[in-house]
């Protein structure tokens, strides 16, 4: 296991109008000591903009702008502009956060070279309905949930809403000559290549959405993940992959709770998935993760490095700022060593109950190797361990590998 230390709640909502409800979901980018730090601010109002702090260090702040660094300006982000997302490539800072008009969620992007001043560029999501966009899930066959999510926003929000997009930041470096863009359509994380910002309109997404199945960066595997999965922090190039820290939503009885997660992607394709944590990097533990604007949440959005201690900033309850440190080596050991633990007991697990159903739907009593290994088509030591797995259950009465004979309980 890893072990997460709490550093604490760092920010708090302040007098100042713009931020006096809330303060989460920072985004940062570090320069020398220095930490840029710029984080959703709410006012009473519940409408959003991007405020500013610097640290000196992780966890020291030394500087807190009075202002907002972006504001809501034109008609498409009249409600809030929302969530940042910080990245350098080529001496360029983009900044990428959601636009939101009060009914729309779109990803939109600013630009500066300085950190001070920012250039606004637009939106890059799909103007696509859901309603076009189910067609296209319908036609691919994907799983049931992306209908799911397609119902619930036309429900809820409006039947002409436009796809929510949101989560959505790039890489921080350009993979095989691409800009790559991470982005989220529920209930997935996908991810989205081009040479241009100019390219990116219509025609590319709907193009795009035809082939959306090949885009999945990753996908929900694990019981903290039944509800969905989204971006979280800019990816951290690491000389083992991407680590990639991200939100997981379950599904549970208390409602919907928030985890902080981790997978490690391949540095030239992220999409083959390297390690994916099998329980949570870290969870609502603490007071103020578990109650604020919105109960049960951390929401992890930026990390720093100092010293081999990953900092990962995060929204609690969707109220403040608080921080956990961990050593980066550790988790990176974890990734790759425990996933492929889990990932093998998973496919134990999984022959072992083909195994059991597959033999009574024979109405047999007993079976053996040779049966098996034309039932399950796996290899013998697999089979052998999911026959553990069933004796371990007390499924199967007897074994006897002598005569090879497996005597399964009806």
């Amino acid at each position: 296991m890893v072990y997460i230390k709490r550093e604490g709640v760092l920010l708090e909502p302040s007098e100042l109008e713009f931020e006096s409800q809330a303060v989460f979901n920072p985004t940062c980018i570090t320069k020398g000591d220095y930490i840029h730090m710029f984080y959703r601010a709410v006012d009473k109002k519940y409408c959003s903009r991007i405020g500013y702090c610097k640290l000196n260090g992780p966890l020291d702040i030394i500087e807190r702008a009075e202002e907002p660094v972006l504001y809501p300006e034109f008609e498409w982000e009249r409600h809030g502009v929302e969530d940042p997302r910080i990245v350098e490539i080529d001496g360029t800072y983009y900044l990428f956060y959601t636009a939101y008009d009060g009914k729309n969620a779109a990803a939109a992007y600013a630009i500066s070279k300085d950190l001070k001043n920012f250039e606004k560029k637009g939106i890059i999501s799909p103007d696509m309905s859901y309603e076009e966009a189910g067609d296209l899930f319908h036609k691919l066959r994907l799983k049931e949930k992306y209908r799911f999510f397609e119902a619930y926003y036309k429900d809820v929000v409006g039947e002409d809403v436009l796809i929510w997009h949101k989560d959505v930041f790039m890489f921080p470096k350009k993979i095989k000559g691409k800009f790559a863009l991470v982005h989220r359509i529920l209930p997935d994380i996908h991810i989205a290549y081009f040479e241009d910002f100019n390219e990116i309109n219509y025609e590319y997404w709907k193009n795009y959405f035809e082939n959306l199945s090949e885009n999945i960066l990753l996908s929900s595997k694990y019981w903290y993940e039944s509800g969905n999965i989204g971006g979280g922090c800019v990816p951290i190039e690491t000389g083992e992959g991407w680590l990639f820290i991200y939100h997981a939503v379950e599904d549970s009885d208390r409602g919907k709770i928030y985890h902080a997660a981790a997978a490690l992607l391949d540095i030239e394709n992220p999409q083959q998935v390297i390690g994916h944590l099998h329980n949570p990097l870290f969870s609502p533990q603490e007071k103020y993760e578990l109650y604020g604007d919105v109960n049960n949440v951390v929401f992890p959005t930026g990390t720093a490095i100092f010293d081999d201690k990953l900092y990962i900033y995060y929204g609690a309850a969707d109220k403040r700022i608080a921080v956990v440190s961990l050593d980066i080596n550790e988790l990176l050991d974890e990734l790759i060593h425990s996933s492929n633990y889990y990932d093998l007991l998973y496919e134990i697990e999984d022959s072992a109950e083909h195994i059991y159903h597959s033999v009574l739907k024979k109405s047999l009593d007993s079976t053996n190797l040779e049966n098996l290994k034309d039932i399950v088509d796996k290899d013998e030591k697999l089979i052998l361990m999911a026959i553990g797995w069933l004796a371990r259950e007390g499924k199967i009465d007897h074994i006897d590998l002598k005569k090879d004979e497996i005597k399964i309980k009806k």
